[in-house]
């Protein structure tokens, strides 16, 4: 509990969403990315597309925003997002963000690695790469979440 409160805190102090999903009410995001991204832009349509509110933040610093979230390294992508207690990291599925939020692990977030062909915001005509979504902690453990094939 203490460490949530302490992420809870740096979050609200950094501007991000700690909104909890109640209710059925649309989830809150922020996203921050690129200003030149088409991508991420892409992924944030994903989103609003799959229910999500969605609040994006261009910044040319993206470097800080992922070391201010605590971001393992090897895990890094284009865009970074806040949901809830939660760490988003790259072009994850909506409805694994959806079952992140539902199922509540213990957990700091989610990956998706790098920018895989066929990911949300990543699509490119019927190519579609192999990507896991990686579930990652506080002490830099790693487990795949889902597959995608």
């Amino acid at each position: 509990m203490k460490n949530n409160a302490l992420a809870l805190g740096l979050m609200a102090a950094l501007g991000f969403s700690t909104t909890a999903l109640a209710g059925g009410a649309a989830q809150s995001i922020h996203v921050y990315k690129s200003p030149t991204c088409g991508c991420c832009s892409d992924w944030i349509d994903h989103l609003e597309e799959n229910g999500f509110r969605v609040n994006a933040t261009d910044t040319n610093n993206m470097g800080r925003i992922k070391a201010n979230a605590g971001l393992i390294a090897g895990l890094g992508s284009c865009h970074t997002a806040f949901v809830g207690d939660y760490v988003i990291e790259g072009h994850v599925p909506a409805d694994d963000i959806k079952r992140l939020i539902s199922e509540a692990p213990q957990a700091k977030g989610l990956s998706v690695p790098g920018m895989p062909i066929g990911s949300p915001g990543m699509e490119m005509g019927d190519r579609k790469d192999h990507y896991n979504v990686i579930l990652f902690n506080e002490a830099g453990q790693t487990r795949i979440f889902s597959r995608y094939n």
